[in-house]
């Protein structure tokens, strides 16, 4: 349903079914999938391509060019995938020229007042809380929980099933299947209730653990750690932290182990 107190332009492509509340602004370059919903006073800008079954909260500013003086207004795109909700007030902003895109994936939750900056990669079922800032370039595995309050360096990296603990100063990468907290941010302990909630097993989790007690918990160095956890029963699990590691030594670097709260 359409009405007469937006401005949409003529060439934006519009999907079936789709909710358009008034005051809405689409402009030109515009694809908007099927069942999609755009609450009041959102602005969805040159670049954007929304999915099927996308919701747009009040006020939200989608496809914004990016805030970085490098971008010289360059064609780039904000990609939103299927069943996303993007909350009142977000900022989403569309890529540089670096990877010509900003990508969100399907059954995201992005809460009220969320950034997300030029050039990041939010995968599929992840939850961003109220007023995460993402800084450009990060990427967000599948399944990563980020609490409110959060802010994260750019080029940051954030492993599968993560869960960043609100608050938090995400300044170096953090790895999969972990809990993070505290300040400077810091390994917590392994991630398992959200693990179970997923499916994964007893064992699973049980690998998951012996491997973060030697990378984060006995004291070892990376180099020496890595060694150890090579020597651990072959999983997907290992084989996915260690590669996860090996990435981060190129990007920001791995976050602390654990330390003892006072």
């Amino acid at each position: 349903m359409m009405n007469n107190l937006s401005y949409i332009h003529p060439e934006a492509k519009i999907g079936k079914n789709v909710t358009i509340s008034p005051f809405v602004t689409i402009e030109k370059d515009v694809t908007i999938g099927d069942d999609c919903w755009i609450g009041s006073g959102a602005c969805i800008m040159n670049g954007v391509r929304l999915g099927n079954n996308v919701k747009i909260f009040q006020g939200a500013i989608i496809g914004a060019i990016p805030q970085d003086l490098k971008f010289g207004g360059e064609d780039s795109i904000l990609e939103i995938d299927d069943n996303t909700i993007i909350r009142e007030y977000c900022t989403i902003n569309r890529g540089t020229k670096a990877n010509y895109k900003t990508y969100i994936g399907k059954n995201c939750l992005v809460m009220a007042y969320v950034h997300v900056a030029h050039d990041c990669i939010v995968s599929n079922n992840c939850i961003l809380a109220n007023n995460v800032t993402l800084a450009g370039h990060i990427e967000v595995a599948p399944y990563v929980v980020i609490g409110g309050m959060t802010a994260v360096h750019q080029f940051v990296h954030i492993g599968a099933h993560a869960m960043v603990g609100g608050g938090s100063l995400v300044r170096k990468d953090v790895p999969p299947y972990v809990k993070a907290a505290r300040e400077p941010l810091s390994y917590v302990g392994v991630n398992s209730i959200g693990l179970r909630r997923r499916g994964f097993t007893n064992d699973q989790i049980n690998t998951i653990q012996n491997v973060y007690r030697i990378l984060f918990v006995r004291g070892y160095n990376n180099a020496q750690a890595m060694k150890l956890i090579e020597e651990l029963p072959p999983s997907d699990e290992k084989t996915t932290i260690l590669e996860f590691i090996v990435q981060s030594k190129e990007n920001r670097g791995l976050m602390r182990g654990f330390r003892q709260s006072s």
